[in-house]
């Protein structure tokens, strides 16, 4: 049983509902011995405060969605739930921009915004479960990053607890602001080792008015008829928001035909997404299958489809271990990851569905094994993306197989900068300790 005596002291600035005591590490470890659910800022720079005096090491958690992501450390002193820290703190609906505080579900401010016909452009997996301080922190986003981008074009201001207890903040509230570093950079996707994100400022964008998915099937599954048809979608004006290819296992659970599947998503005026919807069926090739989900079809993929990846929220999968690898390559290099993954999933004797976007290349595969078919499963991946002159990152694998593989794959050329960062503003590595690249 650990010696929680430093608590005594710890809470005697805080509500005791706003402690826990944690009987057991979690299995994806990042827990800690004690959670505390901040309700202010304040609250969250007090507990930094005494940490960072003290010597305690703190865990930063929203709802626990990314908990599988990183991290050398099973248990910390603390973890610092920011669940019950959440809301809007500010919605300027004529200047496009919101500010809300890092607790708040995705989902839930999505929704908010909704009836002002607007939306953060972002599309992160477990939408209804995953806070938009851990998307940020993450740098979070699904297959709509060819039309969206990614966290870094949406955010426009934060608010950031320093391990110190400190409170800054960066760029501002406001779209075009262009003045100094663009320091919002240097957070996001930082896994919250330099600093508990408070706030963020994020600018909108209009609802869209009409929304389709077209769905191409290749029963063939020839890889070079796919290439070509993107090649020349590729080429026209057409504006689709995702470029999507699932391997037949994934389009199998979302369509329910086990072939390569095209998914290509519109969102314009009515008029405009039939129009793009023509030129698909124009260059669509003899042999492949074209079907068009529009209205509640497509709300239903859209549910469907970000709820495939596994997600620390939901408990261990009974048929051995889960893990979610994100691989980056030249755009029309998927094609090769995805063919690859069919192969690696025979020789591992495990399931990979995967899906990669043919516009942006980057691809989610999703293994499910044992430990040792997902541990090799991995490996050969990612050797397969360092071929293509790639890399691959674990997002999500148990805490006992992050402590056998490196699941940020080395230590990258520019780690020097990394590691001076994280030295100048966490001294102590108070915060969110060995949660990054190379141990940061």
């Amino acid at each position: 049983m650990l010696s929680l005596t430093w608590l005594d002291e710890l809470s005697a600035f805080l509500h005791a509902e706003q402690i826990k005591i944690n009987e057991s590490p979690h299995p994806l470890g990042n827990s800690g011995a004690v959670t505390i659910y901040p309700r202010t800022e304040e609250d969250i720079a007090a507990v930094l405060r005494y940490a960072d005096h003290h010597g305690k090491k703190v865990a930063v958690t929203g709802r626990g969605t990314k908990r599988g992501f990183g991290g050398q450390r099973e248990q910390a002193d603390i973890l610092l739930s920011l669940e019950n820290y959440a809301g809007i703190v500010e919605h300027a609906a004529a200047d496009m921009t919101v500010t809300v505080k890092a607790g708040t579900v995705f989902g839930d401010l999505q929704r908010a915004l909704a009836p002002h016909r607007q939306k953060v452009a972002l599309d992160p997996f477990w939408p209804d479960e995953a806070t938009i301080g851990g998307v940020i922190a993450a740098n979070d986003s699904g297959p709509k990053r060819l039309g969206y981008g990614s966290a870094r074009d949406s955010v426009i201001g934060l608010r950031i607890v320093y391990p110190d207890g400190t409170v800054i903040r960066s760029g501002g509230k406001v779209v075009k602001n262009v003045a100094g570093y663009d320091m919002n950079k240097l957070f996001i996707g930082a896994m919250g080792t330099l600093g508990v994100l408070s706030e963020i400022t994020l600018k909108l964008r209009p609802l869209a008015k009409y929304e389709s998915v077209v769905l191409l099937s290749f029963p063939s599954g020839d890889v070079h008829e796919i290439r070509s048809f993107a090649v020349s979608f590729l080429d026209t004006m057409m504006e689709p928001v995702c470029f999507e290819l699932l391997n037949p296992t994934l389009a199998e659970r979302l369509t329910g035909r086990p072939v390569y599947t095209l998914a290509i998503g519109f969102e314009d005026v009515e008029k405009a997404v039939h129009y793009q919807e023509q030129w698909v069926e124009r260059l669509c090739p003899r042999t492949a299958a074209m079907a068009i989900l529009a209205g509640e079809k497509v709300e239903a993929f859209w549910r469907m489809f970000y709820t495939i990846a596994p997600t620390g929220r939901l408990a261990k999968a009974e048929d051995g271990v889960e893990a979610a690898v994100k691989i980056g390559v030249v755009n029309l290099d998927v094609l090769s990851i995805l063919r690859e993954s069919a192969l690696i999933a025979d020789r591992c004797h495990v399931q990979v569905e995967a899906h990669g976007g043919l516009g942006h290349g980057l691809c989610q595969a999703y293994v499910r094994g044992s430990e040792e078919g997902v541990a090799a499963a991995i490996e050969e991946l990612r050797q397969t993306a360092v071929r293509l002159g790639g890399y691959a990152v674990v997002k999500h694998l148990p805490f006992s197989l992050r402590q056998r593989i490196d699941v940020w794959g080395g230590k990258p050329s520019y780690f020097f900068l990394l590691e001076g960062i994280k030295r100048k503003v966490d001294p102590n590595k108070t915060v969110n300790d060995q949660r990054f690249i190379g141990g940061i």
